[in-house]
């Protein structure tokens, strides 16, 4: 290779360069050498080129142009020619070519031809041509979307370019807001508050940011907007800013606005018609029960009654009441304010205890199927309510089953209800018949106060709201399934607890039959007309009673006797001092002296206990009086 001449070397480079078209032109453009590469890309041969015009390799619209006979003018000019452009191969197809064209001269600076060399890039190209395409599209779609706000943003936050949604939405044309920080379309609230800076970094601490919040037009008018901002990163991992995307979700929250009214309007309009119904209910059965009293009273005043009637009209008098009362402890338990005394028991012990009553209450037109498993599980509930509810249930199978059928009492254990979305263990006892059923659309209906299906005078409508009113209280849940004239199903769903000692509070026994105490007792009640009647019974049992109108009535007798009772027997709810700011300035200043509730309103039962106090509920009895009275404090 030594031996080589450098123009050898030169001629062996250049024929084995075959990535670019490297060759030689006459001043006046022709082809004066030719190596492979030039063969490769262009198709001809030296033979077939040498000596011919490169302006053969220019499409027709380039020579027409004069571009072959510009590219030497500039390269003689100024040295050098370079360009990109469609070039023309032997057999008529078209390459994109990056061509330079450099001026060679001789030693005096004569102009002695060209060196031109000429490569392929046709892949490089169609590659950007694409990209650019795709770039166009994407311009085009972000242009013409008019319902968001499409724009970018700088690391710090400046606005970079911006779409016709945003001019639409937010009123400011891109020469106005590119270069401007985003933090001008939050409000001032929030900008003081430092939102737009806790946005940015989210969006760069998680990569996306989304939120939905007021922002600001240029009118300064405010709209609800949803965001989202996304980080952009380089291939690096570098942040080089921010996609921001917002559409104007006004008119979604202002449906939104409307629908919440409409549901209240909705929700007001169902009270007002459950309140109809209660208070026509109530009235119904009240104006029943008090006829029977107003009644029974009349008679007694009758001259020369005998002693026969006046026994049966007293009797009538009391059932009545006691009616009353069980009426009363329906609607508090459909409330969900009957106070309950809960305690651990064990649920078939329960039921089976029940089933001679229940079997009187169905009648022998109904054949009873019982599935009461012996390690059923124990709950925490108030029994009496309980039995309550089994038998309110099984009133209503009976009921449903006129020409008599089965009814079916089951019972299991379930760590589980996804049907309620309970969570467990629970409980569940159900109460089944094949009675007529129960039309879908009534479903829905059932629990509500006096919402009945049995024909007049055949039900208050308050058995299944007792049952959920005391499944809601007691933690658990009521479910029915019906189809008509199959029959129908109800589940009571109860927690289940471990076994073991019962949790009630334990009473001292209280010997009925013992000798009453006389005692001194403080009789404090707002109604003339109650207060006369308790000072009554009392007295009728033997106490010493001092009746006070009112709770500052009875703070000043309390006074004036130095504290000086055995008891204190006080209303709660009275205008001006209530009952239990009574008991606690009476406990305060003699903490030895019992003090004793009485009520019938609904919050006071509800809060049994949590005032310290003992607690008779009213309508109260001459016995349930004595028997507060044999009990040690």
């Amino acid at each position: 290779m030594s031996e080589l001449s450098e123009e050898t070397r030169l001629r062996l480079l250049l024929n084995a360069v075959r990535d670019y078209a490297i060759y030689l032109l006459e001043p006046d453009g022709i082809v004066a050498s030719w190596n492979p590469g030039a063969e490769r890309f262009k198709g001809y041969s030296a033979a077939e080129i040498v000596g011919q015009h490169f302006s053969r390799f220019y499409t027709e619209e380039d020579r027409a142009a004069g571009l072959p006979a510009r590219a030497l003018d500039t390269a003689a000019r100024e040295g050098r020619f370079e360009a990109e452009g469609w070039r023309v191969r032997k057999d008529g197809s078209r390459f994109w070519t990056h061509v330079v064209i450099d001026a060679v001269r001789g030693a005096g600076g004569e102009l002695v031809g060209f060196a031109k060399i000429t490569r392929d890039v046709t892949e490089r190209h169609e590659a950007e041509l694409k990209l650019r395409e795709s770039e166009q599209r994407f311009r085009m779609l972000v242009q013409g979307v008019r319902d968001y706000a499409i724009y970018m943003l700088d690391p710090d936050g400046r606005v970079t370019n911006w779409n016709a949604g945003a001019e639409a939405i937010k009123g400011y044309t891109a020469d106005e807001i590119v270069g401007e920080h985003f933090s001008r379309f939050y409000t001032e609230a929030d900008r003081a508050a430092g939102e737009p800076e806790r946005a940015l970094a989210a969006t760069r601490a998680e990569g996306r940011f989304e939120k939905e919040a007021l922002r600001v037009r240029k009118d300064g008018e405010t709209f609800w907007a949803h965001v989202v901002i996304e980080a952009i990163r380089d291939e690096a991992g570098e942040l080089t800013g921010f996609a921001k995307v917002t559409r104007d979700i006004t008119e979604r929250k202002r449906a939104e606005v409307e629908l919440e009214a409409n549901r209240e309007a909705l929700a007001q309009g169902q009270k007002l018609e459950a309140v109809g119904r209660l208070t026509g209910g109530v009235a119904h059965d009240f104006n029943n029960l008090l006829t029977v009293i107003r009644s029974s009273a009349d008679l007694l005043r009758r001259p020369g009654l005998s002693e026969e009637k006046r026994a049966r009209y007293i009797e009538a008098i009391a059932d009545t009441a006691e009616r009353a009362a069980t009426l009363t402890g329906q609607l508090l338990a459909f409330a969900r304010r009957q106070p309950l005394q809960p305690e651990r028991f064990a649920v078939a012990d329960r039921v089976c205890g029940m089933i001679d009553l229940i079997a009187s209450t169905t009648g022998a037109a109904i054949e009873l199927d019982l599935s009461i498993p012996a390690d059923l599980g124990w709950v925490e509930a108030d029994p009496s309510q309980f039995e309550t509810a089994i038998l309110n249930l099984v009133v209503n199978a009976r009921d449903a089953m006129p020409g008599g059928g089965t009814l079916t009492i089951a019972a299991r254990n379930f760590d589980a209800v996804s049907a309620l979305a309970l969570a467990g263990p629970f409980v569940a006892v159900e109460v089944a018949d094949s009675g007529t059923g129960i039309d879908p659309e009534l479903l829905d209906r059932l629990f509500e106060p006096f919402f009945t299906t049995k024909p007049v005078n055949k039900g208050t409508g308050l058995g299944l709201s007792q049952v959920y009113g005391f499944a809601k209280q007691s933690g658990g849940e009521i479910a029915v399934a019906s189809t008509p004239s199959r029959g129908a199903r109800f589940t009571l769903y109860l927690p289940r607890v471990a076994d073991g000692e019962r949790h009630a509070a334990k009473t001292a026994s209280v010997d009925e039959n013992a000798p009453l105490p006389r005692r001194r007792v403080l009789l404090i009640e707002d109604n003339e007309t109650v207060g006369g009647f308790a000072r009554s019974l009392f007295e009728e049992l033997g106490q010493n009673v001092t009746l006070a109108t009112g709770g500052e009535a009875g703070l000043a007798a309390a006074a004036a006797a130095n504290g000086g009772f055995d008891l204190v027997f006080t209303d709660v709810i009275m205008p001006g001092i209530s009952g239990i700011d009574v008991a606690r300035a009476l406990r305060e200043r003699w903490p030895a002296l019992r003090v004793v509730l009485t009520s019938g309103y609904s919050e006071v039962l509800a809060n049994e206990g949590s005032h310290g106090f003992e607690l008779v509920r009213k309508p109260y009895s001459v016995a349930g009086i004595a028997a507060m009275l044999r009990r040690n404090h």
